[in-house]
Protein backbone atom coordinates (compact mmCIF):
# COMPACT_ATOMS: atom_id res chain seq x y z
CA UNK A 1 0.00 0.00 0.00
CA UNK A 2 0.99 3.47 -1.23
CA UNK A 3 1.72 6.33 2.04
CA UNK A 4 0.45 9.68 1.55
CA UNK A 5 2.79 12.27 0.48
CA UNK A 6 3.24 15.73 0.99
CA UNK A 7 5.36 18.10 -0.73
CA UNK A 8 7.38 21.25 1.49
CA UNK A 9 9.13 23.79 -0.41
CA UNK A 10 11.09 26.21 1.75
CA UNK A 11 11.61 30.09 0.89
CA UNK A 12 13.99 31.48 3.34
CA UNK A 13 17.33 30.93 3.18
CA UNK A 14 18.61 30.27 6.15
CA UNK A 15 20.74 27.23 7.28
CA UNK A 16 19.69 27.10 11.24
CA UNK A 17 15.69 27.74 10.12
CA UNK A 18 15.63 25.04 6.97
CA UNK A 19 17.44 22.39 9.64
CA UNK A 20 15.02 23.24 12.13
CA UNK A 21 12.03 23.03 9.74
CA UNK A 22 13.46 19.31 8.76
CA UNK A 23 14.15 18.49 12.61
CA UNK A 24 10.01 18.83 13.28
CA UNK A 25 9.22 16.90 10.16
CA UNK A 26 11.34 14.32 11.41
CA UNK A 27 10.28 14.41 15.09
CA UNK A 28 6.37 15.20 14.69
CA UNK A 29 5.61 13.80 10.67
CA UNK A 30 2.43 11.43 10.47
CA UNK A 31 3.75 7.88 10.18
CA UNK A 32 1.92 7.80 7.41
CA UNK A 33 2.55 10.22 5.11
CA UNK A 34 6.39 10.61 3.02
CA UNK A 35 7.50 14.11 2.88
CA UNK A 36 10.14 15.78 0.62
CA UNK A 37 11.40 19.22 1.47
CA UNK A 38 13.03 21.35 -1.21
CA UNK A 39 15.02 24.44 0.56
CA UNK A 40 18.14 26.33 -0.20
CA UNK A 41 21.10 27.84 1.63
CA UNK A 42 22.55 30.77 1.25
CA UNK A 43 26.19 30.37 1.28
CA UNK A 44 26.75 27.76 3.58
CA UNK A 45 29.14 25.27 5.26
CA UNK A 46 27.24 22.38 6.49
CA UNK A 47 28.74 19.73 7.90
CA UNK A 48 27.77 16.24 9.43
CA UNK A 49 27.05 15.68 13.30
CA UNK A 50 30.65 14.05 14.34
CA UNK A 51 32.93 16.26 12.28
CA UNK A 52 35.11 19.35 13.57
CA UNK A 53 34.13 22.35 11.92
CA UNK A 54 37.56 23.72 12.32
CA UNK A 55 39.20 21.02 9.97
CA UNK A 56 36.60 20.85 7.47
CA UNK A 57 36.27 24.71 6.56
CA UNK A 58 37.91 27.77 7.00
CA UNK A 59 35.19 29.06 9.68
CA UNK A 60 36.90 32.69 10.23
CA UNK A 61 36.93 33.37 6.65
CA UNK A 62 33.30 31.74 6.06
CA UNK A 63 31.77 34.17 8.80
CA UNK A 64 33.65 37.18 7.75
CA UNK A 65 32.22 36.88 4.22
CA UNK A 66 28.66 36.56 5.63
CA UNK A 67 28.29 33.33 5.21
CA UNK A 68 26.59 30.59 7.79
CA UNK A 69 28.69 27.27 9.51
CA UNK A 70 25.60 25.18 9.97
CA UNK A 71 25.61 21.38 11.79
CA UNK A 72 22.98 18.78 10.62
CA UNK A 73 21.66 16.06 12.69
CA UNK A 74 23.04 13.18 10.11
CA UNK A 75 26.48 11.82 9.54
CA UNK A 76 28.96 12.10 6.77
CA UNK A 77 30.76 15.37 5.37
CA UNK A 78 31.19 18.74 5.01
CA UNK A 79 29.53 19.95 2.24
CA UNK A 80 29.11 24.01 0.78
CA UNK A 81 25.34 25.39 -0.02
CA UNK A 82 24.53 28.19 -2.43
CA UNK A 83 21.48 29.52 -4.02
CA UNK A 84 22.48 27.81 -7.15
CA UNK A 85 21.93 24.36 -4.84
CA UNK A 86 19.38 22.62 -4.67
CA UNK A 87 18.55 20.46 -0.92
CA UNK A 88 15.98 17.60 -0.67
CA UNK A 89 14.83 15.79 2.32
CA UNK A 90 13.04 12.48 2.37
CA UNK A 91 11.11 11.98 5.69
CA UNK A 92 8.90 9.17 6.28
CA UNK A 93 8.13 6.19 9.08
CA UNK A 94 9.97 3.19 8.86
CA UNK A 95 7.62 1.55 7.26
CA UNK A 96 7.40 3.85 4.38
CA UNK A 97 11.29 4.74 4.52
CA UNK A 98 12.99 3.41 0.90
CA UNK A 99 16.39 4.69 -0.03
CA UNK A 100 16.22 3.07 -3.56
CA UNK A 101 12.66 4.62 -4.16
CA UNK A 102 13.63 8.33 -2.98
CA UNK A 103 16.99 7.82 -4.87
CA UNK A 104 14.65 7.27 -7.84
CA UNK A 105 12.73 10.69 -7.52
CA UNK A 106 15.95 12.51 -7.97
CA UNK A 107 17.10 10.36 -10.91
CA UNK A 108 13.71 10.42 -12.68
CA UNK A 109 13.30 14.18 -12.23
CA UNK A 110 16.53 14.43 -13.84
CA UNK A 111 15.71 12.86 -16.97
CA UNK A 112 13.52 15.33 -17.88
CA UNK A 113 16.86 17.49 -18.75
CA UNK A 114 17.89 14.28 -20.91
CA UNK A 115 20.27 13.50 -17.90
CA UNK A 116 21.09 9.72 -16.92
CA UNK A 117 22.36 9.44 -13.38
CA UNK A 118 24.00 6.42 -11.49
CA UNK A 119 24.03 6.51 -7.37
CA UNK A 120 27.07 5.28 -6.34
CA UNK A 121 28.08 3.41 -2.77
CA UNK A 122 25.42 4.35 -0.47
CA UNK A 123 25.64 8.32 -0.76
CA UNK A 124 26.55 9.83 -3.56
CA UNK A 125 24.35 10.76 -7.23
CA UNK A 126 27.12 10.75 -10.24
CA UNK A 127 26.75 12.19 -13.96
CA UNK A 128 29.22 10.57 -16.01
CA UNK A 129 30.93 9.50 -13.50
CA UNK A 130 31.27 12.98 -11.29
CA UNK A 131 29.39 13.79 -8.13
CA UNK A 132 26.45 16.29 -7.96
CA UNK A 133 24.60 15.09 -5.16
CA UNK A 134 26.06 13.71 -1.69
CA UNK A 135 23.34 12.15 0.70
CA UNK A 136 23.40 11.61 4.62
CA UNK A 137 20.89 9.65 6.60
CA UNK A 138 19.63 9.52 9.74
CA UNK A 139 17.40 6.91 11.87
CA UNK A 140 15.60 8.48 15.16
CA UNK A 141 12.81 5.85 16.91
CA UNK A 142 10.91 4.75 14.13
CA UNK A 143 11.16 7.65 11.90
CA UNK A 144 13.59 8.19 9.22
CA UNK A 145 15.79 11.16 6.92
CA UNK A 146 17.52 11.37 3.83
CA UNK A 147 18.56 14.27 2.76
CA UNK A 148 21.15 15.52 0.30
CA UNK A 149 22.01 18.27 -2.24
CA UNK A 150 22.02 18.75 -6.00
CA UNK A 151 24.97 20.68 -7.02
CA UNK A 152 23.07 22.45 -9.98
CA UNK A 153 25.28 25.98 -10.30
CA UNK A 154 26.96 26.29 -7.21
CA UNK A 155 29.96 28.83 -7.39
CA UNK A 156 33.13 26.64 -7.58
CA UNK A 157 35.61 29.04 -6.24
CA UNK A 158 33.42 29.74 -2.99
CA UNK A 159 33.16 25.73 -2.46
CA UNK A 160 36.98 25.52 -2.69
CA UNK A 161 37.83 28.70 -0.72
CA UNK A 162 35.88 27.57 1.99
CA UNK A 163 35.75 23.73 2.08
CA UNK A 164 39.19 22.13 3.80
CA UNK A 165 39.28 18.51 2.51
CA UNK A 166 41.72 16.02 3.96
CA UNK A 167 44.02 14.39 1.49
CA UNK A 168 42.86 11.05 2.18
CA UNK A 169 39.52 11.47 0.66
CA UNK A 170 40.84 12.57 -2.25
CA UNK A 171 43.61 9.57 -2.66
CA UNK A 172 40.41 6.98 -2.02
CA UNK A 173 38.96 8.55 -4.80
CA UNK A 174 42.03 8.84 -7.04
CA UNK A 175 41.36 12.41 -7.89
CA UNK A 176 43.99 15.14 -7.22
CA UNK A 177 41.22 18.02 -6.00
CA UNK A 178 37.54 18.53 -4.90
CA UNK A 179 37.04 20.14 -7.86
CA UNK A 180 37.85 17.36 -10.62
CA UNK A 181 35.47 14.79 -8.91
CA UNK A 182 32.29 17.14 -8.91
CA UNK A 183 30.48 18.99 -11.19
CA UNK A 184 27.64 21.32 -12.00
CA UNK A 185 25.13 20.03 -13.50
CA UNK A 186 24.44 23.54 -15.51
CA UNK A 187 27.66 22.12 -17.39
CA UNK A 188 25.61 19.96 -19.07
CA UNK A 189 21.99 21.05 -19.18
CA UNK A 190 19.65 23.97 -19.44
CA UNK A 191 18.50 23.82 -15.60
CA UNK A 192 18.01 25.89 -12.38
CA UNK A 193 17.73 25.13 -8.99
CA UNK A 194 14.40 26.87 -9.97
CA UNK A 195 13.59 25.15 -13.05
CA UNK A 196 14.30 21.49 -11.03
CA UNK A 197 11.67 21.50 -8.83
CA UNK A 198 8.18 21.16 -10.55
CA UNK A 199 9.92 17.93 -12.09
CA UNK A 200 11.26 16.81 -8.77
CA UNK A 201 7.51 17.21 -7.61
CA UNK A 202 6.23 15.71 -10.91
CA UNK A 203 9.06 12.48 -10.06
CA UNK A 204 7.60 12.28 -5.99
CA UNK A 205 4.53 11.80 -7.26
CA UNK A 206 4.64 9.37 -10.36
CA UNK A 207 7.81 6.96 -8.15
CA UNK A 208 4.80 6.86 -5.45
CA UNK A 209 1.89 6.61 -7.39
CA UNK A 210 0.07 8.89 -5.31
CA UNK A 211 -1.24 12.83 -5.61
CA UNK A 212 1.17 14.98 -3.14
CA UNK A 213 -0.71 17.52 -0.87
CA UNK A 214 1.36 20.64 -0.70
CA UNK A 215 2.27 21.95 2.58
CA UNK A 216 3.32 25.88 3.15
CA UNK A 217 6.60 26.32 4.43
CA UNK A 218 5.27 29.52 6.90
CA UNK A 219 2.85 27.24 8.31
CA UNK A 220 5.51 25.69 9.63
CA UNK A 221 7.46 27.72 12.07
CA UNK A 222 5.98 27.22 14.98
CA UNK A 223 7.51 28.86 18.14
CA UNK A 224 9.39 25.12 18.88
CA UNK A 225 10.57 25.44 15.24
CA UNK A 226 11.84 28.91 15.90
CA UNK A 227 13.21 27.78 19.48
CA UNK A 228 15.45 24.85 17.57
CA UNK A 229 16.18 27.44 15.22
CA UNK A 230 17.91 29.53 17.40
CA UNK A 231 19.43 26.82 18.92
CA UNK A 232 21.12 25.33 15.87
CA UNK A 233 22.78 28.52 15.29
CA UNK A 234 24.30 28.74 18.72
CA UNK A 235 28.06 29.08 19.36
CA UNK A 236 27.83 25.80 21.59
CA UNK A 237 25.59 23.44 19.25
CA UNK A 238 28.18 24.59 16.05
CA UNK A 239 31.70 24.94 17.74
CA UNK A 240 31.30 24.11 21.30
CA UNK A 241 33.90 21.34 21.98
CA UNK A 242 35.26 21.40 19.08
CA UNK A 243 37.87 24.81 19.94
CA UNK A 244 39.44 22.69 22.51
CA UNK A 245 39.71 19.54 20.15
CA UNK A 246 43.48 18.39 20.03
CA UNK A 247 43.73 14.93 17.57
CA UNK A 248 45.98 12.21 19.34
CA UNK A 249 44.83 9.82 16.83
CA UNK A 250 43.48 9.62 13.05
CA UNK A 251 42.79 7.21 11.05
CA UNK A 252 40.64 5.80 7.71
CA UNK A 253 38.76 3.03 7.72
CA UNK A 254 35.81 1.86 5.20
CA UNK A 255 32.76 4.07 6.91
CA UNK A 256 34.97 7.12 7.13
CA UNK A 257 37.61 9.06 8.62
CA UNK A 258 38.38 9.21 12.35
CA UNK A 259 40.40 11.53 14.42
CA UNK A 260 40.35 11.00 18.00
CA UNK A 261 40.91 13.14 21.10
CA UNK A 262 41.85 12.03 24.51
CA UNK A 263 42.03 12.67 28.26
CA UNK A 264 44.33 10.13 30.36
CA UNK A 265 43.83 9.82 34.27
CA UNK A 266 47.26 7.69 34.76
CA UNK A 267 46.71 7.62 38.39
CA UNK A 268 43.07 5.97 37.87
CA UNK A 269 44.10 4.29 34.88
CA UNK A 270 41.38 5.27 33.09
CA UNK A 271 39.82 7.57 29.87
CA UNK A 272 38.66 10.28 31.67
CA UNK A 273 36.96 11.79 28.58
CA UNK A 274 37.01 11.00 24.34
CA UNK A 275 36.12 13.23 21.45
CA UNK A 276 35.80 11.76 17.97
CA UNK A 277 35.81 13.46 14.79
CA UNK A 278 34.75 11.64 12.06
CA UNK A 279 32.52 11.94 8.29
CA UNK A 280 31.10 8.33 9.64
CA UNK A 281 27.57 7.93 7.99
CA UNK A 282 26.16 6.48 11.36
CA UNK A 283 26.49 9.51 14.24
CA UNK A 284 24.50 7.24 17.03
CA UNK A 285 27.36 4.44 16.78
CA UNK A 286 29.72 7.00 17.25
CA UNK A 287 27.93 9.27 20.02
CA UNK A 288 27.60 5.47 21.56
CA UNK A 289 31.84 4.77 20.91
CA UNK A 290 32.45 7.30 23.20
CA UNK A 291 30.62 6.77 25.72
CA UNK A 292 31.93 3.19 25.57
CA UNK A 293 35.62 4.85 26.02
CA UNK A 294 34.97 7.25 28.70
CA UNK A 295 35.86 6.07 32.00
CA UNK A 296 37.12 2.33 30.53
CA UNK A 297 40.51 1.39 31.48
CA UNK A 298 43.78 2.53 29.94
CA UNK A 299 45.24 -1.04 29.97
CA UNK A 300 42.04 -3.59 29.27
CA UNK A 301 39.85 -2.80 25.78
CA UNK A 302 36.54 -2.61 26.72
CA UNK A 303 33.52 -4.61 25.26
CA UNK A 304 32.08 -2.72 22.27
CA UNK A 305 29.38 -5.13 22.03
CA UNK A 306 27.67 -5.01 18.32
CA UNK A 307 29.18 -1.92 17.57
CA UNK A 308 31.97 -2.43 14.36
CA UNK A 309 32.69 1.07 14.48
CA UNK A 310 33.67 0.92 18.28
CA UNK A 311 35.77 -1.94 17.56
CA UNK A 312 37.35 -0.03 14.82
CA UNK A 313 38.27 2.94 17.18
CA UNK A 314 39.26 1.00 19.97
CA UNK A 315 41.72 -0.59 17.85
CA UNK A 316 43.48 2.69 17.45
CA UNK A 317 44.04 2.85 21.35
CA UNK A 318 44.81 -0.71 22.75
Amino acid sequence: MNPRIQIVIGNQYNPHLNLAVESSLLDEGDPEVVTMFLWKNQQTVVYGYNQNPFTECNVELLLAEGGYAARRRTGGGAVYHDLGNLNFSFVAHKKHYDVSRQMNVIKTALRHFGLETEVSGRNDILFDGRKFSGNAFGIYKDRRLHHGTILIRTDGERLAKYLKVNPAKLQKHGVKSVASRIINLSEVADITSDSIMPYLSQAFEEVYNAKAEIVGFNDLLTDKVLKTRDLFASEEYLFGKWHNFHAKKSAQFPWGLVELDMQVNESKGIIESVSIASDGLEPDLIDETERILTGASIRKAPDCGQNPIAKDIISLIY
